[in-house]
């Protein structure tokens, strides 16, 4: 019997308006009930996932939020904005409970410890450092600026690595315990132009990253080996996710598409092309069958139907 696959379109099946303008990252909740939203006006929107309510607005930062990421639990919220400020905070009331001051400018990426204690977080125009603090109450733990600007930082599900890619062209795995949290232990450089894009596999045993030429590279985390090159995306690759049974792989872009594909094979099960601009964000429903992204000041939401052969 061959894998599940999804059919060979996507189709829109909620639109989320309340941002005033582009929304530069999507995540949803760990129970998939909620999605967050965040983006150029400033504003984190928390909206019920089934309905596209509104059920939370975040008004707390006074520049443009470029990531958020939803804590293990599911009870707290960070989001990073431009100034290099960093809000963790209530889902479910919006109280701020930390800023972080850590980064100079633009807190591009954000990526919560497995066990919800620590955050890393990645600064790009004016910081390109990669720092790991307390979550609660903003203790830094490590900063490091062996990169040049920082687009997307990754925790590994097993809490001891995290990874952070870079306008450099290289992925870092660094040490995420320890007397010096962060301390770098293998560097992945087989692209050779930036990478904007990275996700662990469910099992952390693979990373996927993408770049600026519009290659997707799947490759151990062990030996830092290439296993996988998907390389149907036209333009450059800014965004992706792993599914959390680990078969697929979604990717966007420049291209304005996004395309769903398994990551055994690279083979392309799905391509949906609603997004009118290039793709900013993206991410997987916990239950797999859905996708949020986003391109403009709309989140979209679209469902996957699986058939097996």
């Amino acid at each position: 019997m061959s894998l599940p696959s999804p059919a060979p379109s996507g189709k829109t099946t909620l639109v989320y308006r309340g941002h005033s303008d582009k929304v530069f990252s999507v995540c949803w909740s760990p129970d998939g009930r909620s999605l967050a939203s965040a983006g150029r006006d400033a504003s984190v929107h928390v909206w019920e996932a089934d309905s596209g309510r509104s059920s939370l607005f975040y008004r707390a930062h006074t520049h443009c939020v470029l990531c958020t990421a939803w804590s293990p639990d599911g009870l707290l919220l960070a989001s990073g904005d431009t100034s290099g400020a960093i809000h963790v905070w209530e889902a479910r009331t919006g109280r701020t409970l930390t800023v972080y001051r850590g980064h100079r400018r633009f807190a591009r990426s954000l990526a919560w410890s497995p066990d919800g204690r620590l955050l890393a977080s990645g600064g790009d125009y004016g910081d390109s450092t990669v720092q790991v603090w307390e979550a609660l109450n903003g203790t830094c733990l490590a900063s490091h600026a062996d990169q040049y600007r920082i687009f997307a930082v990754g925790w590994s599900p097993d809490g001891q690595r995290i990874a952070s890619a870079s306008f450099d062209g290289t992925v870092m795995l660094r040490q995420a315990c320890g007397a010096i949290p962060g301390t770098t232990i293998s560097v992945y450089s087989d692209h050779s132009v930036p990478v904007y894009a990275l996700g662990w596999s469910p099992d952390g045993r693979l990373l996927a990253s993408g770049g600026h030429d519009g290659r997707v590279l799947v490759w151990n985390a062990a030996t830092l080996e290439t296993v996988r090159v998907y390389r149907e995306h036209r333009q450059a690759v800014k965004t992706l996710a792993w599914s959390l049974d680990g078969q697929y792989i979604a990717s966007g872009g420049d291209d304005r598409a996004i395309q769903v594909w398994q990551a055994a094979t690279g083979q392309c099960c799905c391509i949906y092309r609603d997004h009118t601009a290039w793709v900013r964000t993206l991410a997987w429903s916990p239950d797999g069958v859905s996708l949020a992204s986003a391109s403009n000041s709309a989140v979209r939401i679209w469902r996957l139907q699986y058939a097996t052969a």
